[in-house]
């Protein structure tokens, strides 16, 4: 289930990766952004943001054209101190 879609479809490197940061900031965490793009090196990016920033690729697909990518947000770091045994 997609909780939102983001059409950077026309946009070059680094502006589809930039805009779902920001997207995906603004979900809650769990829910899942479509990013829908058209730029050739967007496979790689977010690739490459997937695995810097934690969230789940669950899909990376090409259809007519567009490449579609399907992200999950990843939870917030524990802010809770660590207890030393």
């Amino acid at each position: 289930m997609v909780d939102r879609t983001l059409n950077a479809e026309g946009l070059l490197c680094p502006l589809p990766v930039l805009r779902a940061r920001k997207a995906l900031a603004e979900m809650e965490a769990g829910a899942v952004l479509e990013v829908r793009a058209t730029d050739p090196g967007a496979r790689k990016d977010f690739e490459a943001f997937a695995e810097a920033a934690g969230h789940d690729l669950l899909r990376s697909d090409e259809a007519d054209g567009v490449l579609i990518f399907h992200l999950r947000k990843a939870s917030p770091p524990s802010s809770a101190p660590r207890i030393s045994p």
